[in-house]
């Protein structure tokens, strides 16, 4: 009987959770990139200078992402984030704070090369 096909059910279990190992690593790697977005933003605000209008942009979309990533995280330190579904709404989130924080960054450089930046990357 040790060769028997595994059940329905018992496959939809498999597929439905995963291992904490893997989310541990996965909240590590989240963690480190949330540190690195934000030490950016407190670098970026603790520069002396007058902010444009243009920096206002780039520094919401940053702050929305940074957001995004944080409640990514904060999620992910759920017991809940154990089923898979919950694991993978997780990540999308993170990847759209990810995407949202880089966005303002390239704002906030186009924003400098053409000359309409305030305190942007300067310093």
């Amino acid at each position: 009987m040790a060769d028997d096909p595994p059940k329905a059910h018992e496959l939809v279990t498999e597929r439905s959770s995963i291992d904490s190992t893997f989310r541990n690593g996965s909240i590590t790697a989240i963690g480190v990139v949330v540190g690195f977005s934000l030490g950016f933003l407190s670098r970026w605000a603790g520069l002396p200078g007058e902010w444009a209008t243009v920096d206002l942009f780039s520094v919401s979309t940053i702050t929305l992402g940074i957001g995004l990533q944080i409640k990514s995280l904060a999620d992910l330190l759920l017991i809940t984030s154990l089923q898979l579904r919950r694991y993978n709404r997780s990540i999308r989130i993170f990847l759209a704070g990810l995407i949202l924080v880089a966005a303002g960054v390239i704002m906030a450089l186009f924003a400098d090369i053409i000359g309409y930046a305030g305190t942007a990357l300067k310093g």
